[in-house]
């Protein structure tokens, strides 16, 4: 995957990046809010790492369940595809026409 095809990954890369220099930047100051912030900024980082799997593996199962589902339904799929495609083409036209007059 890359960086360029998906902000939202790269953008989380980057929070988390940011997160572990500020804790790195942090690890000489002593102080009970400066502690708790830091545990605090821990904990946050786990828990999205957590969010981020279980996000990714679900995203996952549904596209297995989603090429499962093509496979066994090829023509159904082809004809929701179709009609899918032909009512965004006609909305499409029609806010084109009405910007246009």
């Amino acid at each position: 995957m890359n960086k360029h095809t998906h902000p939202a990954h790269n953008d989380m890369g980057t929070l988390a990046e940011d997160a572990r220099a500020l804790m790195t930047a942090t690890a000489d100051v002593a102080g009970e809010k400066v502690a708790d912030a830091r545990k605090r900024v821990a904990d946050a980082l786990e828990s999205a790492k957590e969010i981020a799997g279980r996000v990714r593996d679900q995203a996952v199962d549904y596209a297995k369940a989603t090429d499962e589902a093509v496979h066994e339904h090829p023509y159904k799929a082809i004809g929701i595809a179709f009609g899918v495609g032909a009512l965004l083409g006609f909305l499409v036209l029609r806010r084109g026409s009405r910007n246009g007059d």
